[in-house]
């Protein structure tokens, strides 16, 4: 009982300092992110081909779930731009080819996203993130945000037209009799858009000059979009002989959202189709939240964990899963909103869903009157701030071959779908790196003079001992590019026939695996068989630790020497110095 009195109190003194200091600004952020959701959990649910209804149901209970254990204070949980498509091109084909309704593919595929995300915490497998590639990444996001923005245009002008690929888009278009758009259709579809831009571009810059301040006004900026959706929701429902033949949202109560399928009821067939997918899906999604994570907790010097990230993104999918919603993310436009509008705690996402759900309860049934080229504007808006072409200027210049995946990966995700381009660009990137590991870089060094400084003897001034041939080795030595160390001594001999010493300058070398160990038992042996001896310098103390369970002593031919100095000074009695070359 006494135990019991105490939580009681803990948890009363707890709710006390919450009151009195975060409350205020989590409620503060709660209402603008609510008035953000509503448009953008509509929209993003048609993004995935799902009843409108199912956005706002991902968008409640999850956020609940990641607060309880996720790390970041300020990320918002919800579905996405990229990852709704991404569920589009997933759960299509599944549903189609087994007969089942894409709602229940889209449930499964949240619980097996859960279910990797919970795998990768408890294995502890945070670093998965380094399999997409910056050139990967950068590529896909491109082409996902192209594909979103082509697909939005037959719902914003009215067009007939279906499709999860460009060319599927384009194959459709060219397939009809006569294209044209709907004039009512396409007139409130690009004023939204025109109105929409002209908050993002023009809003928060007004507001400052009204003297808001710049941070207030660009909150305010962020949750104007509502007024279209009002706007738009009125035009409907009072002039429905000018909205006429234009697609509305349908029914978005909350009461439609809590009828959805059973898992239950979803066969292994579709459970095993998703399993890839989902763990694509997963991959993605984690790299997107931990960077608005990590980003946003920079700014206010938090610390976010990625296990923790990882735990907050498996229940939340779980139990969009199960509550009758979708796939699930940090978003970086509602976590943008949730940080400038003051959130300090988790518990700002509690008070979102709280707020979201009563605004469904009160005004869900007049949500039905929203056209459907008002979200497909919405959608058009929020991707296309997600372009960003700078990542491709960089890379043309900095490295063709990568710049050339990145533009692979976009085209690939324009014209082929997200998960063949994901496949392919994280086959190639691994491609690309197994190619540079196994041809590392390497150069002969000399000391420069008067120095103990070494450097490569092509790029300074230095100086070379005839009988003795210095290599850096810049690389770990693994299986990989195990072989490629003896062919760099022949290349480097090759032009020093007077050398009596080959010295591996070993300072960048972080690892040897088993296959490293016996290309440098092999090296010694051929070169002492040449009259040549093998030395290594500047050891890292955990490598030259391995090596000695390996028995260095029994097989190098030379010596160890603690810097490259001291290899210089023992070994520069067999020939005076000569100009470095």
């Amino acid at each position: 009982m006494a135990t019991s009195q105490t939580a009681a109190d803990g948890l009363a003194g707890r709710w006390a300092r919450y009151r009195q200091g975060p409350l205020g600004d989590d409620l503060l952020a709660a209402v603008v992110v609510t008035i953000l959701l509503v448009p953008q959990s509509l929209a993003y649910a048609m993004l995935a081909g799902l009843p409108p209804s199912v956005g706002v149901m991902a968008s409640l209970l999850p956020i609940v779930a990641y607060a309880a254990l996720g790390s970041s204070a300020t990320l918002a949980v919800g579905p996405v731009a990229v990852l709704a498509v991404m569920t589009a091109q997933a759960i299509g084909p599944a549903a189609a080819q087994l007969g089942v309704s894409p709602h229940l593919a889209a449930l499964v595929l949240a619980v097996e996203m859960g279910a990797v995300f919970l795998a990768a915490a408890l294995l502890r497998l945070e670093m998965l993130a380094a399999l997409l590639a910056a050139p990967v990444l950068h590529g896909f996001m491109t082409g996902a945000v192209l594909l979103i923005a082509l697909g939005q245009l037959p719902a914003l002008l009215g067009l007939p037209l279906k499709g999860n690929t460009a060319l599927e888009l384009g194959q459709a278009f060219i397939k009809m009799d006569h294209p044209s758009a709907h004039p009512a259709t396409a007139l409130v579809g690009l004023l939204s858009l025109a109105t929409l831009w002209a908050i993002r571009r023009y809003g928060a810059p007004g507001l400052s000059r009204l003297g808001i301040p710049r941070a207030r006004a660009q909150v305010i900026a962020r949750a104007a979009p509502i007024l279209v959706v009002v706007s738009a929701i009125a035009w409907a429902a009072l002039a429905p002989d000018a909205a006429k033949g234009v697609a509305l949202a349908g029914t978005v109560s909350l009461a439609s959202g809590l009828d959805f399928p059973s898992l239950f009821a979803a066969p292994y067939a579709l459970w095993k189709s998703l399993a890839l997918p989902a763990t694509l899906l997963a991959l993605v999604a984690y790299v997107e939240s931990l960077a608005v994570a990590e980003a946003l907790g920079a700014r206010r010097r938090e610390r976010v964990s990625p296990r923790r990230e990882l735990l907050g993104l498996a229940a939340a999918n779980v139990v969009a899963g199960l509550s009758g919603g979708m796939p699930v993310t940090g978003g970086f436009a509602r976590s943008i909103v949730n940080f400038d509008a003051g959130a300090r705690t988790r518990m700002a996402g509690v008070w979102t869903a709280l707020l979201l759900g009563l605004a469904m309860v009160l005004v869900g049934d007049l949500l039905a009157w929203l056209p459907r080229a008002v979200l497909a504007a919405t959608i058009l808006i929020a991707v296309m701030s997600l372009l960003d072409t700078s990542p491709f200027r960089l890379a043309r210049r900095y490295d063709p071959a990568e710049f050339g995946l990145m533009v692979l990966v976009s085209l690939l995700t324009l014209l082929a779908g997200v998960e063949p381009a994901l496949l392919v660009g994280v086959l190639l990137s691994l491609g690309l790196f197994l190619k540079r590991a196994a041809r590392p870089h390497w150069t002969e060094v000399g000391r420069l003079a008067g120095t103990d400084v070494f450097r490569n003897v092509r790029r300074f001034p230095v100086d070379t001992l005839p009988a003795v041939l210095s290599v850096r080795v810049d690389e770990s030595l693994l299986f990989i590019n195990a072989r490629w160390i003896t062919e760099v001594i022949d290349t480097a001999l090759a032009g020093r026939p007077l050398a009596r010493h080959v010295v591996l300058m070993m300072n960048a070398v972080n690892g040897i695996d088993l296959s490293g160990l016996e290309a440098l038992q092999h090296l010694s042996r051929d070169l002492a068989a040449r009259g040549v001896q093998l030395h290594l310098s500047e050891l890292k103390g955990p490598v030259k630790d391995r090596l000695q369970h390996g028995g260095l002593g029994e097989w190098l031919s030379g010596q160890v020497f603690m810097t490259q100095t001291d290899a210089w000074q023992a070994l520069a009695a067999e020939a005076p110095a000569g100009a470095g070359k």
